[in-house]
Protein backbone atom coordinates (compact mmCIF):
# COMPACT_ATOMS: atom_id res chain seq x y z
CA UNK A 1 0.00 0.00 0.00
CA UNK A 2 1.32 3.14 -0.58
CA UNK A 3 1.32 6.27 1.29
CA UNK A 4 0.60 10.06 0.37
CA UNK A 5 4.18 11.74 0.53
CA UNK A 6 5.16 13.72 3.41
CA UNK A 7 5.48 17.74 3.08
CA UNK A 8 8.73 19.07 4.52
CA UNK A 9 9.47 22.60 5.37
CA UNK A 10 13.53 23.20 4.22
CA UNK A 11 14.70 25.99 6.91
CA UNK A 12 17.74 28.37 5.96
CA UNK A 13 19.25 29.67 9.52
CA UNK A 14 21.65 27.45 10.99
CA UNK A 15 20.62 26.15 14.22
CA UNK A 16 23.00 24.85 17.32
CA UNK A 17 22.54 22.50 20.08
CA UNK A 18 24.00 23.47 23.35
CA UNK A 19 24.41 20.97 26.26
CA UNK A 20 24.41 22.77 29.61
CA UNK A 21 24.27 20.99 32.95
CA UNK A 22 21.28 19.21 34.35
CA UNK A 23 19.11 22.00 35.67
CA UNK A 24 21.34 25.00 34.47
CA UNK A 25 18.86 27.81 32.86
CA UNK A 26 20.71 29.44 29.75
CA UNK A 27 22.05 32.43 30.40
CA UNK A 28 21.61 33.88 26.44
CA UNK A 29 18.92 34.69 24.22
CA UNK A 30 17.82 31.16 23.34
CA UNK A 31 14.47 32.36 21.99
CA UNK A 32 15.04 32.98 19.01
CA UNK A 33 15.06 31.35 14.92
CA UNK A 34 12.50 28.75 13.58
CA UNK A 35 12.86 25.73 16.43
CA UNK A 36 13.81 26.64 20.02
CA UNK A 37 14.35 23.70 22.21
CA UNK A 38 15.27 23.22 26.07
CA UNK A 39 15.02 19.97 27.03
CA UNK A 40 16.24 18.73 30.71
CA UNK A 41 17.15 14.80 31.45
CA UNK A 42 18.68 13.67 35.03
CA UNK A 43 22.20 13.97 33.25
CA UNK A 44 22.24 17.47 30.72
CA UNK A 45 20.17 20.52 29.52
CA UNK A 46 19.76 20.75 26.05
CA UNK A 47 19.13 23.68 24.10
CA UNK A 48 18.43 24.35 20.26
CA UNK A 49 18.53 27.80 19.36
CA UNK A 50 20.24 29.78 16.32
CA UNK A 51 23.77 29.08 15.72
CA UNK A 52 24.51 32.89 16.26
CA UNK A 53 22.58 33.24 19.47
CA UNK A 54 25.20 30.54 21.17
CA UNK A 55 27.99 32.24 23.40
CA UNK A 56 31.45 31.36 21.76
CA UNK A 57 32.44 29.62 25.25
CA UNK A 58 29.21 26.88 25.31
CA UNK A 59 29.88 23.68 24.53
CA UNK A 60 27.96 23.28 21.02
CA UNK A 61 27.27 21.05 18.14
CA UNK A 62 26.05 22.52 14.66
CA UNK A 63 25.03 23.94 12.72
CA UNK A 64 22.53 22.18 11.19
CA UNK A 65 19.19 23.06 9.02
CA UNK A 66 15.81 21.80 10.09
CA UNK A 67 13.26 20.38 7.91
CA UNK A 68 10.00 20.55 9.35
CA UNK A 69 7.05 18.13 8.73
CA UNK A 70 4.13 20.27 7.62
CA UNK A 71 1.25 19.72 10.18
CA UNK A 72 -0.33 18.88 12.72
CA UNK A 73 0.24 15.82 12.34
CA UNK A 74 -2.09 13.07 13.99
CA UNK A 75 -0.82 10.97 16.25
CA UNK A 76 -1.73 7.57 15.42
CA UNK A 77 -0.27 8.31 11.97
CA UNK A 78 2.89 5.52 11.54
CA UNK A 79 6.09 5.77 10.23
CA UNK A 80 6.68 9.56 10.15
CA UNK A 81 9.93 10.10 11.18
CA UNK A 82 11.10 6.35 9.66
CA UNK A 83 9.81 8.03 5.93
CA UNK A 84 12.65 10.85 6.41
CA UNK A 85 15.48 9.25 7.97
CA UNK A 86 15.67 5.71 6.13
CA UNK A 87 16.45 8.09 3.01
CA UNK A 88 18.75 10.35 5.07
CA UNK A 89 20.90 7.46 6.40
CA UNK A 90 20.79 5.43 3.20
CA UNK A 91 23.12 8.27 1.91
CA UNK A 92 25.04 7.96 4.87
CA UNK A 93 24.18 11.19 6.69
CA UNK A 94 23.09 11.52 10.78
CA UNK A 95 19.78 13.21 11.29
CA UNK A 96 18.94 14.22 15.03
CA UNK A 97 14.94 14.57 15.99
CA UNK A 98 12.71 16.71 17.59
CA UNK A 99 8.95 16.13 18.27
CA UNK A 100 6.52 18.95 19.32
CA UNK A 101 2.95 18.82 19.67
CA UNK A 102 2.14 19.77 16.31
CA UNK A 103 4.73 18.03 14.23
CA UNK A 104 8.37 16.53 14.12
CA UNK A 105 11.65 18.10 13.32
CA UNK A 106 14.56 16.12 11.57
CA UNK A 107 18.18 18.30 12.04
CA UNK A 108 20.74 17.68 9.15
CA UNK A 109 24.43 19.25 9.68
CA UNK A 110 24.12 22.11 7.53
CA UNK A 111 27.09 21.05 5.06
CA UNK A 112 24.80 18.04 4.47
CA UNK A 113 21.58 19.35 4.16
CA UNK A 114 21.13 19.69 -0.04
CA UNK A 115 22.52 15.92 -0.45
CA UNK A 116 19.52 15.52 2.48
CA UNK A 117 17.17 17.04 0.44
CA UNK A 118 17.75 15.26 -3.11
CA UNK A 119 17.70 11.78 -1.37
CA UNK A 120 14.11 12.46 0.46
CA UNK A 121 12.89 14.38 -3.15
CA UNK A 122 13.87 10.60 -4.29
CA UNK A 123 12.03 9.10 -2.44
CA UNK A 124 8.86 11.00 -2.99
CA UNK A 125 8.90 13.56 -0.02
CA UNK A 126 7.75 16.64 -0.91
CA UNK A 127 10.93 19.50 0.16
CA UNK A 128 10.31 23.30 -0.31
CA UNK A 129 12.50 25.77 1.10
CA UNK A 130 11.09 28.52 3.69
CA UNK A 131 11.94 31.62 4.97
CA UNK A 132 8.71 31.25 7.38
CA UNK A 133 10.43 32.67 10.42
CA UNK A 134 10.17 36.14 10.78
CA UNK A 135 13.49 37.51 12.64
CA UNK A 136 11.05 38.00 16.29
CA UNK A 137 11.83 36.51 19.37
CA UNK A 138 9.17 35.05 21.71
Amino acid sequence: MSRMPLHLFAHPEDLAIVRLAPDEEPAFAWRTGPLQVLARSNSETSVVTLREAVPASARSEGPFRALEVAGPLDFAMVGVLASILSPVAAVGLTALTVSTFDTDWVLIRSEDIDVAIDALRKADQVVTPTSVWSGETA
